[in-house]
C-alpha cells in the first residue's frame, strides 16, 4: 500500500490529546490562527459551532451564534474583510443557504474556511459545483478521519490566505462524534503574502480607499460621460475567473492509493466511508483478489491524473458513495473510458436522517467490490 499527500508541513513535537472531532477541528482552526466564527446550530455542525464558543473568547477571539446561516456567512464575510482568519459552517442544508454569500466572497477575493458537516455525502455536487452565481470556484478538501481533519483543517486557512479565496472542507457525522488521540498544534504550511488588502480604516496609503466587493477590485471609472462611469463588470469577471483557474491548476491534488499496481478492480471513494473501502479491499487482497483503491483527499482540484492512471490497466473502476452517486461524473471524466465505470454506493441513513449509516459495513462493501470481478460487470452502469 502507498500513500501521496503533499504540502510542506514542520511541526514541533506531538503532544497527544483524546478529543471529539468537532472539538479536534475546533482546535484547530484555533491554532491555525482562527478569530472569529460565526454559525446557526445543525447536527452534526452544531458541537463544533458549541467548541467555538468555549474556546475563541479564551484566545481573545469571538464566537457568534447567528439568527441563520446567511446571517453567520455574512459575519464572516465582514471579519474576514478586516484580515481577521474567519470561519463559518454548517451542514449541507445550512451551506444551501449560504451559496449566494459564498460566491460573492469568491469574487470579493477574501480567504475564509467554511465546514460542511455534512449528513451523508450527497454535498459533493454542492461543494464541487457550487450552487451560487456567476463563474466562481474554490478548493475544496475531503478528510477521512479526525487526524488528517485537524492536518487539513490548518491547511485550509493556510490555502484560503495563500490564495485570499475560500477553502471548503468536507466532514460529517461521524468525524465530529469520533473521539482519538490527536495533535493540535500549530503547522507551518510556508510562507504567505502580506494582508495589504485588508480594510483597516485607512487609505492604503495611496490615496484611495480599499476597495472589497465582488464587483470589482477597483474603483469606478470616472470618465467624462456618464455612459463610461461605473464598474466595468465584464473585464473583472474574465480576469477573476483567470485567476481561479490559475487556483485551481496550482494546487497539487491529493490522494491516497493503495494496492494498484497490479490492479484488475479499482475502487474510488472519499471521506469517512473510504475507510471502510480500504478495509474492504485490504481484506480481498488477503483473499488474492486484485484489487486496489483511490482515495480523492481534494475534491477541488480532483486528482485526476491519479484516478486515470489507477485505471489504465483496470477491468472496472467502482466508485462508493453513500449518496446517489455524485463523484461518478469526475471519475468518468478522469478516466475517459479507459475502464467501466460502475456505481457501488447507495444513500444509507438512519432513522435521524444523520446518524451511523446501516450501508457503511466492511463486510458488505467486501461483498459488493467482490461482485465486481463476475463478468456481468464490465460494462458501464450506475
Amino acid at each position: 500500500m502507498s500513500a501521496s499527500t503533499s504540502g510542506a508541513t514542520t511541526r514541533p513535537a506531538a503532544r497527544p490529546t483524546v478529543l471529539a472531532g468537532s472539538a479536534a477541528i475546533g482546535e484547530a482552526m484555533i491554532a491555525a490562527g482562527c478569530r472569529f466564527f460565526a454559525g446557526y446550530p445543525m447536527t452534526p455542525f452544531t458541537e463544533v459551532l458549541e467548541h467555538m464558543a468555549a474556546r475563541l473568547p479564551e484566545v481573545g477571539g469571538v464566537c457568534v451564534n447567528a439568527e441563520s446561516e446567511s446571517e453567520a456567512i455574512g459575519m464572516a464575510w465582514g471579519a474576514a474583510a478586516t484580515g481577521t482568519p474567519a470561519a463559518t459552517g454548517s451542514t449541507g442544508q445550512g451551506l444551501s443557504l449560504m451559496q449566494e454569500s459564498l460566491a460573492e466572497i469568491v469574487h470579493a477575493r477574501l480567504p475564509l474556511v467554511v465546514l460542511n458537516m455534512a449528513r451523508a455525502q450527497g454535498d459533493y455536487h454542492q461543494a464541487t459545483r457550487g450552487g451560487g452565481h456567476g463563474d466562481y470556484r474554490h478548493l475544496v478538501l475531503a478528510p477521512c478521519d479526525v487526524r488528517e481533519a485537524v492536518e487539513l483543517t490548518g491547511y485550509a486557512f493556510h490555502l484560503a490566505e495563500y490564495r485570499r479565496s475560500p477553502v471548503l472542507v468536507m466532514g460529517d457525522y461521524y468525524l465530529a462524534h469520533t473521539h482519538v488521540s490527536v495533535d493540535v498544534r500549530p503547522t507551518d504550511f510556508g510562507p504567505l503574502p502580506p494582508r495589504d488588502w485588508a480594510l483597516d480604516g485607512s487609505s492604503g496609503g495611496t490615496g484611495a480607499a480599499k476597495l472589497i466587493s465582488p464587483l470589482s477590485d477597483r474603483k469606478q471609472r470616472h470618465a467624462g460621460d456618464r455612459a463610461d462611469a461605473g464598474y466595468d463588470l465584464a473585464e473583472f469577471y474574465v480576469r477573476r475567473g483567470a485567476a481561479l483557474e490559475r487556483m485551481v491548476a496550482e494546487t497539487e491534488p491529493r490522494a491516497e492509493t493503495g494496492f494498484l499496481a497490479d490492479a484488475e478492480v479499482v475502487v474510488i471513494a472519499y471521506g469517512t466511508p473510504a475507510l471502510y473501502v480500504r478495509q474492504a479491499v485490504s481484506d480481498l487482497r488477503a483473499l488474492g483478489r486484485r484489487v486496489g483503491y483511490v482515495r480523492p483527499i481534494t475534491l477541488v482540484p480532483f486528482p485526476s491524473d491519479i484516478v486515470r492512471a489507477a485505471a489504465a490497466d483496470a477491468r472496472v473502476v467502482a466508485v462508493y458513495e453513500n449518496s446517489g452517486g455524485q463523484m461518478v461524473d469526475d471519475v468518468r471524466l478522469a478516466v475517459l473510458g479507459a475502464a467501466p465505470v460502475r456505481f457501488i454506493g447507495r444513500l444509507s441513513l438512519d432513522p435521524s436522517g444523520f446518524g451511523i449509516a446501516p450501508d457503511l459495513d466492511v463486510g458488505a462493501m467486501r461483498h459488493r467490490v467482490e461482485a465486481l470481478f463476475e463478468p456481468a460487470h464490465e460494462t458501464p452502469s450506475r
